[in-house]
């Protein structure tokens, strides 16, 4: 699933006219990076969330043929959060574990390994699986801390942040509306108390793109061949 709801206040004036994920940097769209990297790593289902201007990412991307996948899409009829749009989504979504991306970072993840850590996820054992990144200047203190044993935590252990990047199995989810807000972090972090929430460290590229500025040098970087700076 890619998350593509956001209104994108902090990326105005460009998300006026324009959902965020189809900003363009290195030439592209920001979802369609994603979409080829997962068409690349066998991940040919995909299911995408919109609210704002979401008739411009389905008429930007349509059924994901020319990218070798097929996409599904998740109306909302007002963005539901990270949680309340995976919620929304699970009909879609299946049984299974499954792939989550934010709509709105770059990255090189590698999602052959993030793949076969969803298939270790069970609805009695791991919920989650997260990928953490070094702490960018805009979140110094990060999110969750990662331990020896491979578990992440609310406290202690490396300090990172989650990059947006996970994988989940349905019973995280349990429970809650399809039609209401609902944010993720409590969620993780309830799974966490109970040692349900293991993690990587990604090391390679990663940007939030959460700024015109940081957009603007994201496309210069891809354009010029160097290595783009979270």
């Amino acid at each position: 699933m890619i998350l593509a709801a956001g209104r994108g206040e902090r990326m105005r004036p460009l998300t006026d006219h324009c959902p965020k994920p189809l900003l363009e940097a290195g030439g592209k769209p920001l979802i369609v990076w994603h979409i080829e990297r997962l068409a690349a790593a066998g991940c040919r289902d995909l299911v995408i969330n919109h609210a704002h201007l979401g008739a411009m990412i389905e008429a930007a991307l349509g059924d994901g043929s020319r990218f070798g996948v097929r996409i599904r899409y998740s109306p909302e009829g007002s963005a539901l959060e990270t949680a309340g749009g995976i919620a929304r989504a699970l009909p879609l979504l299946g049984d299974g574990p499954f792939i989550v991306v934010n709509g709105d970072v770059f990255c090189d993840a590698d999602f052959d390994a993030l793949g076969r850590a969803a298939a270790g996820l069970g609805g009695d054992g791991r919920l989650a699986h997260l990928l953490l990144v070094a702490n960018p200047e805009h979140n110094p203190a990060g999110d969750f801390g990662l331990q020896a044993d491979g578990l992440v935590r609310d406290e202690g252990g490396e300090r990172l942040t989650f990059s947006g990047l996970g994988a989940y199995h349905p019973a995280l989810f349990a429970g809650l509306s399809p039609d209401a807000p609902a944010k993720l972090a409590p969620l993780l972090r309830a799974a966490m108390a109970r040692g349900q929430v293991s993690g990587n460290r990604l090391d390679g590229r990663w940007v939030d793109v959460g700024t015109p500025q940081r957009l603007l040098d994201l496309d210069t970087s891809l354009r010029t061949g160097r290595q783009a700076i979270g």
